[in-house]
């Protein structure tokens, strides 16, 4: 998890310097296709295989949309007015949306009053943040674009957990597909905006190389292995150490100022999202992580914790 939270905490500095040379949905398609290049030769030096049939297909297109195609596209086109630090700010939600979520869908019944009233606090830091009274607050569609980008996160890992996670496929055959899959949604949205004029100068390549490699491939396969060992729930939790990350790194690397209202809204944003799964961050399985501990999460018992961790059921 701490592997995780660094390079996903790392990807909003590499898509602002992506994003010097790149169109948003450029920035999109290029970690897409060296993310499904690096995991499919993964697969393949593994030995394992592309999973296979119509119905598990379909489902990891519809995953890749919520998880990897929409929100890929939203924060490159969110961080076209978002640095980088508040970009990573904003998708601490994540636990957040996906506590929303399980209210929605009937998961979270008895509602403890601790984890409602972090749901609450979560969601007035994210108004605090984005300051929709003040003209040169941080409220625009590229901070609604970023949210929006977290609230996809929590719909896909709610449906991976649901769907495709504990159900007896290697992750690493699951993350190769899904980034396959991505890779052709991005493709066919190419024509309406990724054929712009590139400028690839060394820091920009370096910068797609680095999302597609490191923060693409390498972040969602651990993503996967975390949710079949542990749980989507404790998927999502690493979402809490983002913020520090990327505000560290804006500031440091890109010189990027957070005034002291975005800092404390950071930090409502944060004790909220920890209220919410106050009593009970789900484990799936005490199993050792690796790739025996996945295909043994199969199991009938194991996929019920699975699928209750990912709507936010704590009990």
């Amino acid at each position: 998890m701490a592997v995780l939270a660094l390079l996903w905490g790392s990807t909003f500095l590499w898509i602002e310097l992506a994003l010097r040379g790149l169109s948003p949905l450029q920035v999109t398609f290029a970690r897409c296709v060296l993310g499904a290049l690096v995991l499919t030769v993964a697969c393949r030096a593994t030995g394992r295989r592309m999973p296979r049939g119509a119905v598990v297909w379909r489902r990891i297109l519809i995953a890749a949309f919520f998880c990897n195609a929409l929100p890929f596209a939203l924060f490159s086109l969110g961080q076209q007015t978002v640095g980088s630090g508040l970009a990573g700010v904003l998708k601490a939600t994540t636990p957040l949306w996906s506590a929303a979520l399980g209210l929605a869908l009937g998961a979270e019944r008895g509602l403890r009053p601790a984890r409602l009233a972090g749901l609450l606090l979560g969601f007035a830091g994210t108004v605090v943040i984005l300051a929709p009274w003040q003209s040169a607050g941080a409220v625009g569609w590229g901070a609604l674009a970023i949210l929006g980008a977290a609230a996809g996160y929590a719909v896909a890992f709610t449906y991976t957990g649901r769907t495709l996670a504990g159900r007896g496929t290697p992750t690493i055959s699951l993350s190769a597909a899904q980034l396959v899959a991505a890779s052709t949604l991005t493709a066919v949205a190419m024509p309406f905006g990724g054929l712009e004029a590139i400028d690839p100068g060394p820091g920009v390549l370096t910068a797609a190389v680095v999302l597609g490699v490191l923060c693409t491939a390498v972040t969602f396969h651990l993503t996967y292995r975390i949710i079949n060992d542990e749980g989507a729930t404790n998927a999502a939790v690493v979402g809490y150490l983002l913020p520090v990350v990327s505000v560290l790194l804006g500031a440091v690397v890109l010189g990027e100022h957070l005034s002291l209202r975005v800092v404390l809204g950071m930090a409502v944003v944060l004790v909220g999202a920890g209220m919410t799964r106050r009593n009970g961050a789900v484990s799936a399985s005490a199993a050792p992580a690796g790739e025996g501990a996945v295909e043994s999460a199969s199991t009938a018992a194991d996929g019920r914790a699975v699928r209750r961790a990912a709507l936010g059921d704590t009990r």
